[in-house]
């Protein structure tokens, strides 16, 4: 029999069975959809796909830490986003085990930018660089900071960055550098 002359009775119970083998996923295999999702910008999907994986793996550690930054990405969460993405860098630590470190720099990745979706711009900084620590080429840390620009120090040190002799002198600085370039 083909398809198209198979009753319709038994391809209905077929799809039935492939809809429940797609349901029980591991989760390597939510985390690529995850992935796949952001990379094409689609957040709001990626959350959907997390949050189904949360609810049947929550203490995963690469679940927990995607799922706080999208909570505070899309859900606008932040306090929980970052939480739990603190949460998932806490239960690495306390895993047994050698060559972990590998797997630092994604979690402070993750936390950096829930922390930049709270607005906590130098919080995101700090744990960017925590990142760095374990993985010092990690190029999506890089990529992160490259994006988001790092301040220069202020032109006198002793004086607060909002001193309005430091904000004249930077903006002097800065006209200087953008001429050479």
């Amino acid at each position: 029999m083909n398809k198209d002359t198979e009753p319709k009775k038994d391809r209905d119970s077929d799809n039935n069975t492939s809809d429940d083998q797609a349901k029980v996923q591991k989760p390597l295999d939510y985390l690529k959809a995850v992935n796949d999702f952001l990379l094409q910008g689609n957040e709001r999907s990626a959350y959907a796909v997390i949050q189904r994986a949360f609810v049947i793996y929550p203490d995963n550690i690469f679940v927990l830490s995607y799922y706080g930054f999208l909570q505070a990405i899309v859900d606008k969460k932040y306090r929980t986003g970052v939480d739990n993405c603190t949460k998932a860098i806490a239960m690495l630590k306390r895993k047994a085990g050698s060559g972990k470190e590998i797997l630092y720099p994604f979690l402070y990745l993750n936390l950096g930018r829930a922390y930049m979706a709270a607005g906590k711009r130098k919080y995101a900084v700090d744990a960017f660089n925590r990142g760095l620590q374990y993985d010092p080429k990690d190029t999506a840390i890089h990529k992160v900071l490259q994006q988001i620009g790092t301040r220069k120090s202020p032109v006198i040190n002793f004086l607060d960055r909002s001193n309005p002799i430091n904000k004249y002198l930077g903006k002097i600085r800065t006209r200087k550098t953008a001429k050479k370039k």
